[in-house]
């Protein structure tokens, strides 16, 4: 096992970094970081454009209304008070999001 790892490490001190950049200027032929720059461009970077536009869109016609509250019995157990706050509210607790066991805050139905 000795031997193995005197060899490996052997041949891994032999590989330079120049014949390692030359191995991969080798494969991916000159025009290799050029292909990529001009895919960032056209491709990657309207991608992301088209992305964030879209986001901003759904945002715009999101309700902002919390939806109708029902009292499941299998959903916010609280078999024990949370060990921050008041007990009840959960760590990362949103009260425009995240429903109370007894409804949303706030709202007196």
């Amino acid at each position: 096992m000795a031997l193995l790892g005197r060899f490996s490490g052997a041949l891994l001190r032999s590989a330079s970094r120049a014949q390692t950049r030359q191995l991969s200027a080798v494969a991916h032929g000159e025009q290799g970081g050029r292909t990529w720059k001009i895919l960032t461009f056209v491709v990657a970077l309207p991608g992301v454009g088209v992305c964030m536009l879209n986001t901003f869109l759904k945002a715009q016609h999101h309700s902002h209304e919390h939806p109708e509250f029902i009292p499941y019995t299998h959903l916010r157990i609280r078999s024990k008070r949370f060990p921050w706050g008041d007990g009840v509210k959960s760590l990362f607790h949103n009260s425009h999001v995240n429903p109370l066991p007894d409804g949303y805050e706030g709202h007196d139905e």
